[in-house]
Formats: C-alpha cells, sequence, structure tokens
C-alpha cells in the first residue's frame, strides 16, 4: 500500500512510497514497514527511530522532526494517528465485521462472554477480544492487556474476517479509550455496565474516568448505546444519548428485571423489554450476573437476534473462568474465586456470597490490593469486607513494587487493626478453607484467572488462585 494510502500529510516526494507493514515496536520492524515513534510513559518511541530504520523501516510517523535520512510524516499524536492509518492499511475491517464494545468498571469479561455465546448461537461466528482469552476466527489466543495497541487491534479484525468471523464482541478499556487505541472501529454496539473508584493512578479523578468511558459512546447513533441505568454514571450516560437502550433492575429501563433470585446454581428472573415478557435461567449466580446476562441480551437484540435464541443461549452460557468461579472438590461448604478487585466489585460479590449462607454459616473472604495502583481503594475495601463478611484474612494481591505488608497496612486502616492478616497468599488461602465449617462461603478475591503473582523489578511467580484452592482443600481433606 502507498505511504499517502495509510495516513495523511506524507511528504509528497514520498506519497507512493511502499508500505508493507506497521510497528510502534521495533522488534516488529522488518523491510518496508512504517514506524511509529509513540512517546511512551517510560521511553520515547523517537529514541528507537535509528533502531527501526536498521532493521528496514522505510518511513516514520513523529512528533518532532529526526532528520535520519529517511522520509517523515509528522502529526500532532503520533499514538492518535495510529488507529486511522492501522484501519486504512488493513482495508478498515470493522466496517464489514459487526463489532460490540464492553466499557465499564465491573462485568466486561462476562458480558463480552455472554455476548459471544448469544451471537455464536444464531449461528454467526463471532471473535472475541478481552481479559480472560481472545477467539480469531475460532481459535484461542493468549492476553497480553484487555484492549490492544491499534495496529494489533486492527490486524487481529482483518484476520477475523478473513477466518470467517462476521462479529466481535470485545472489552474496551478505559486506558484503551484515553490512549487512542479503540479509535477507528465502526462499533455496532456499545455497552456500559457500570463505573466505580478503580485506575485513578491513571486517570486522576473520577470525572477524568467517566470522560473516558464516554469516548466510546461519541457519535452513537439511536440504538448502538445499551447503557445500565442503575449505575448513577450509566443514568447520566443515558441521559446524553438520545435513543439508548437502556437496562435496569430498579430503574425503568428498555430491558428490566424483576423476580430475581439467585443462588449458588444460577440466577432467574423476569425480563420486561421491546419482547414483551420474557423468562430467563442463567447459570451465572449473584445480582451482579443479572446486570450482565441483561447487557448482552438487549446489545445482541439490538444487531437482531431473536429473542427465542438469545433466551435459551441464556441458559447454558457458563461461568468464565475467575469470575465467581466454584472450586469443588466434594466439600461441605462453597469455595469461590473472583477477580473482585475494586470496591464495588468486592461488595457485589460478598453480597452475593452472603444470599448463599443460612443459619449459622459464614462467609469467609481473603483479599489483597495491587501494588503500584490507585491506593485510596485499600481502605474502601477493607471496609467493605469488614462489613459484609464474617471473616476477613488480608494478604497480597499483586505487589508489584511496593511492600506487600505496607499495602496491607492501608488496607487495614479501614477493617481496623484485630482483622487476620498474612503476606504469603497460599498461607492466607489455607487459613480460611481450613477454618470454614459446613455450610460456610469462602470467597477468594482479587486474582481470579491470572496465573502469577507480580513481584518487584517485574518478578513474576507462578500462583493460581483455583489451584491454589483445590491443592488446599485435598490437604486439608486428608489430615482431618
Amino acid at each position: 500500500m502507498k505511504l499517502h494510502q495509510v495516513i495523511a500529510g506524507a511528504p509528497a516526494a514520498a506519497a507512493d512510497l511502499e508500505v508493507t507493514g506497521l510497528a510502534y515496536d521495533t522488534r516488529s520492524v522488518s523491510a518496508g514497514t512504517l514506524f511509529f515513534c509513540v512517546p511512551g510513559f517510560t521511553r520515547d518511541g523517537h529514541e528507537f527511530a535509528p533502531e527501526a530504520i536498521a532493521r528496514g523501516a522505510v518511513a516514520l510517523v513523529v512528533e518532532r522532526r529526526l532528520h535520519l535520512g529517511v522520509p517523515e510524516v509528522e502529526v500532532a499524536s503520533v499514538r492518535a494517528a495510529m488507529a486511522p492509518a492501522a484501519a486504512a492499511f488493513y482495508r478498515d475491517p470493522t466496517a464489514q465485521l459487526e463489532t460490540i464494545g464492553v466499557t465499564g468498571t465491573n462485568g466486561k469479561t462476562t458480558t463480552a462472554f455472554l455476548v459471544h455465546a448469544l451471537l455464536e448461537a444464531d449461528r454467526r461466528q463471532t471473535g472475541l477480544l478481552g481479559t480472560v482469552k481472545s477467539v480469531i476466527a475460532g481459535t484461542e489466543r493468549p492476553v497480553e492487556r484487555t484492549t490492544p495497541e491499534a495496529i494489533d487491534l486492527q490486524r487481529t479484525f482483518r484476520e477475523m474476517l478473513d477466518g470467517g468471523d462476521v462479529a466481535c464482541a470485545m472489552e474496551v478499556s478505559s486506558h484503551a479509550l484515553d490512549l487512542h487505541r479503540a479509535d477507528a472501529i465502526h462499533f455496532a454496539v456499545a455497552i456500559f455496565t457500570n463505573l466505580t473508584q478503580d485506575h485513578l493512578d491513571f486517570h486522576g479523578t473520577m470525572e477524568a474516568y467517566f470522560e473516558a468511558k464516554r469516548g466510546l459512546f461519541a457519535h452513537r447513533r439511536p440504538g448502538q448505546a445499551v447503557i445500565n441505568v442503575d449505575d448513577p454514571y450509566g443514568a447520566r450516560l443515558a441521559a446524553e444519548l438520545p435513543g439508548a437502550i437502556t437496562f435496569g433492575v430498579e430503574s425503568d429501563a428498555t430491558y428490566r428485571a424483576s423476580d430475581v433470585d439467585t443462588d449458588l446454581t444460577g440466577s432467574r428472573f423476569t425480563v420486561h423489554g421491546p419482547d414483551g415478557v420474557t423468562d430467563l435461567r442463567s447459570p451465572l449466580p449473584g445480582l451482579f450476573n443479572v446486570y450482565n446476562v441483561l447487557g448482552a441480551l438487549a446489545a445482541v437484540r439490538a444487531v437482531g437476534v431473536p429473542i427465542d435464541v438469545a433466551a435459551a443461549a441464556i441458559e447454558t452460557a457458563g461461568s468464565v473462568p475467575g469470575r465467581f468461579e466454584p472450586v469443588d472438590a466434594g466439600q461441605d461448604f462453597a469455595v469461590l474465586v473472583d477477580y473482585a478487585h475494586t470496591p464495588d466489585s468486592l461488595e457485589n460479590v460478598l453480597h452475593a456470597a452472603r444470599g448463599l449462607v443460612t443459619g449459622p454459616a459464614r462467609v469467609h473472604v481473603v483479599f489483597g490490593c495491587g501494588g503500584d495502583r490507585d491506593r485510596g481503594k485499600r481502605p474502601l475495601m477493607g471496609e467493605i469486607a469488614t462489613r459484609l463478611a464474617d471473616r476477613v484474612i488480608v494478604t497480597s494481591d499483586n505487589p508489584r513494587s511496593e511492600d506487600p505488608d505496607a499495602i496491607i497496612s492501608e488496607i487495614l486502616v479501614g477493617t481496623g487493626p484485630d482483622v487476620e492478616h498474612d503476606a504469603d497468599r497460599r498461607a492466607a488461602i489455607h487459613t480460611a478453607i481450613a477454618g470454614a465449617q459446613p455450610g460456610d462461603v469462602v470467597v477468594i478475591a482479587g486474582k481470579g484467572h491470572e496465573q502469577g503473582q507480580e513481584f518487584g523489578g517485574g518478578r513474576k511467580i507462578p500462583f493460581d488462585d483455583i489451584t491454589v484452592a483445590r491443592e488446599t482443600l485435598e490437604a486439608v481433606r486428608a489430615t482431618s
């Protein structure tokens, strides 16, 4: 493809230069590549331009002139220029690929999984891009980040189309929206799940966080926005978007659930909507999952999936790894692993767990908070855990460069000093499970599907909450 076809502003003398690839990382550069010098948080891509040229880059996209002997396209923001250039290079795949984006603090992964399942039930081969896994043309791939960089995204969309996918369900993070990764995607529908405190280390304020999420809904036409109006930020967003499709339990909405009944086996509820009254059963327990089902249902109905097809698929759309996932080794109490790592998600999970216990049975929770992330949520999560669980054990999550005991101390501000704590996550899980009685519920929160624990200097050790919980259950049973 010619340089001028990929990006506007190419020097006239280089307009017809042949471009055979795009890259923002020198490791991906080969002969014929257009290299984007992206300013990063710790390193500036302009510093790597000489290496990119040595590897075969034929032109650069820059924010300042480098005079390195190859054509340069100067732009105000290299990062913002990547998405439209990538869309052009890969022949604008989402103009044909029906793409449904899901954004919000909590519920993105489960909602995207549900959308994927419901579209597949309607015999639409569908791709999936998310936190837990990606599915491209029917093949699973590992995930590096929730929403990849724009070049990777557009290349993936092209692979989906070429591989027979006709639709895609994808999580869209606030970081991706703020950093222009999701620009140039033609979303058929965008879903807003909720907005609660998280990522303030990046966004600074809740208002800035909301503004990032709002970006997904700019220029949405009537019927293209699906919004949870039980959430205050969702209600605010819906008020700004005439023709928005809304969902909720407590509020009057396009899709409203009533008569909600949920237990460890799943949820049952009635949906009132444009299709009349529909009784639904889902294997996903908890009120928070009712919202996820409602959002997914509203979105797929917006793209024409028949209500009877969607309702039947909801009955079998199973759990997502690490999302309220039960660990069963034959014990007489429940063990649930969940990714809950924000105040709101922890509260939702513990409310759901509380609904599963009766009589003298207790709710136990093991959780921590990630290092090098929003510190303000630590005491909030401590307070929530103490209020909703009968036994709280505070431990490490991914401490990264921070001292694990220092993180725990900040959580204990919200719990009070007498709460149990142990920086050894494996030991904390063992303590909780060993102390559980018949009928109790043990919630292990924070890491969910993650397969490692991150420490300083980028060190990562293998750690899977589900595996550790199962090993602990077997060890406890062997010694009892």
